[in-house]
């Protein structure tokens, strides 16, 4: 139930100018989320929304990508290190080990990091490669998530 509200708020904040917990409490309630007020404060944190000025100068409840791209790097090494136990590279391909069912998911998250230099990824059950630009930055790759396994 959280994710789905967690979801209908960045919904609300991107089609509407919301600018109060208030606001935001009114039009989760008229879409059928009966939430109270501490709630929203809460989620509102969860979510680690931030005020930035619109156009018209006013202020509304956005995303803030600076934050969510350091969550996401933290969760992302945390799981890596639960999930994976074996990093290779050869010429421009990383070739990650993960226990059995785990491959994809660490990928996906490795493909929503914005690495550079990656080309693209390919994963399996228990393996994923990682397709680089060059040689030297799959080797730069391989040794920084071995760092974390």
């Amino acid at each position: 139930m959280k994710s789905k509200r967690h979801q209908k708020i960045l919904e609300l904040i991107q089609a509407n100018a919301v600018d109060t917990q208030e606001e935001l409490l009114r039009l989760l309630r008229e879409n059928g989320y009966e939430v109270t007020q501490a709630t929203v404060s809460r989620d509102i944190k969860e979510l680690r929304l931030i005020k930035t000025a619109s156009s018209n100068g006013k202020y509304r409840y956005s995303v803030s990508t600076r934050k969510q791209q350091s969550d996401l790097s933290s969760q992302f090494y945390a799981f890596f290190s639960k999930s994976v136990y074996g990093v290779d590279y050869c010429k421009n391909f990383v070739v990650v080990k993960c226990h059995t069912g785990m491959a994809n998911a660490v990928c996906e998250m490795l493909d929503t990091m914005d690495i550079n230099g990656i080309v693209g990824t390919l994963s399996g059950d228990n393996t994923f490669f990682v397709m680089m630009r060059e040689d030297k930055m799959a080797q730069e790759l391989a040794e920084e998530l071995s760092k974390y396994m």
